[in-house]
């Protein structure tokens, strides 16, 4: 008899994300199973995505975002299919999701695994262990603006994108990055701008950050540009504990993230909504790759990683915490994809996590 029994929907969308979904789901399972009924899964899956739009002429059903509601949180594969434009696809099903439930927090690790080699030649698992927290409601992303004048001619028509920052959006997402940083043993929080150019927008944010961090003073604290930020990351990546940025410059700087930690087919995310008002949804930071997919190829563990955030968020930190051990002893092996300059392909890959749950490494 299953103690508690968590409701899933699981969207595997575009490219890859129908191949990785399932490794995730295999390991999911079995770490249930090995709960010895103290939790279990009921999953749904939905065919929303690209492939759907092109059938139905839309990406996600309408009332979709009811139909979430009622879940414990959702389970994300990719977005993205060359047939259909970028902004169709990202706007139909994840920032819908991400706006409607107001999933407020991404969070996306940066780590390096035992057995994967990072391009940087300092790059060592003690030296890439961050965090990157970044707004994921506003900001860049909030589709303020439009096209016009069209009809004047070749090279008359004008665009206007604003991005938009409210003092209760940036200090929400600035102390939930304090409140994480509390967890961890650096406890440093450092926050990213761009407010010599952006006089505006990055200014408020500052102002908020410098406000909220005068409530964590256990915590310490610095503020970096993007740009000075990006070359941080490559020179002194253990500088970094805890960063926290607006949509865009959260969004660039975790793919670099997942680059030096050895691909971005590890990088793993969860949008959160830690007032836990409604479903948080868990997605892998990598897009479709229809170069690759249908290949077998893709590497699992952005999903899988994805995973066991979820199972964090959901209160079965143990449960977390076997996924993560199983992933590095399986990283360690050398069973991996050839992102990472193995030869495993993607079923290969969740076997080697599901073979490492038994704490078996051989």
């Amino acid at each position: 008899m299953v103690q508690k029994t968590y409701r899933i929907a699981v969207v595997p969308g575009d490219g890859i994300g129908m191949e990785v979904t399932p490794e995730a789901i295999k390991v999911l399972d079995r770490v249930a199973e090995l709960s010895g009924g103290a939790f279990g899964f009921s999953y749904t899956s939905f065919p929303w995505g690209s492939h759907y739009y092109l059938e139905t002429g839309t990406v996600m059903d309408e009332g979709g975002l009811e139909t979430l509601r009622s879940f414990d949180a959702i389970l994300f594969g990719a977005t993205g299919w060359p047939t259909v434009p970028d902004h169709v696809s990202l706007y139909g099903f994840r920032l819908v999701v991400c706006k409607g439930f107001d999933l407020f927090a991404s969070v996306r690790p940066v780590r390096l695994f035992r057995g994967i080699h990072s391009p940087l030649r300092n790059g060592t698992p003690e030296t890439i262990d961050w965090i990157m927290v970044r707004e994921n409601s506003e900001g860049e992303y909030s589709g303020i603006g439009g096209r016009n004048l069209g009809s004047r001619g070749d090279g008359k028509e004008l665009a206007i994108e604003s991005a938009l920052f409210t003092a209760e959006g940036c200090e929400r997402i600035i102390r939930y990055a304090f409140e994480i940083a509390a967890t961890r043993p650096r406890k440093h929080v450092t926050s990213v701008t761009k407010s010599n150019a952006q006089q505006y927008g990055m200014t408020l944010w500052d102002d908020c950050f410098a406000r909220i961090r005068a409530e964590f003073p256990e915590i310490g604290a610095d503020q970096v540009l993007v740009d000075a930020c990006a070359a941080r990351m490559v020179l002194h990546p253990e500088s970094f504990d805890v960063v926290v940025a607006s949509n865009l410059f959260g969004d660039i700087l975790s793919d670099l993230g997942g680059a030096i930690g050895g691909s971005l087919g590890i990088a793993a995310s969860g949008n959160i909504d830690p007032l836990r008002r409604n479903p948080s949804m868990f997605e892998p930071v990598h897009g479709s790759a229809p170069d690759i997919a249908g290949q077998g190829i893709a590497n699992p563990i952005a999903t899988i990683w994805s995973a066991a955030m979820m199972l964090e968020h959901l209160g079965e930190s143990a449960a977390a915490n076997q996924i993560m051990n199983a992933i590095e002893r399986a990283t360690a092996s050398g069973m991996v994809t050839r992102d990472l300059g193995g030869s495993a392909t993607t079923a290969d890959a969740g076997d080697a996590i599901l073979h490492a749950l038994e704490g078996n490494d051989g």
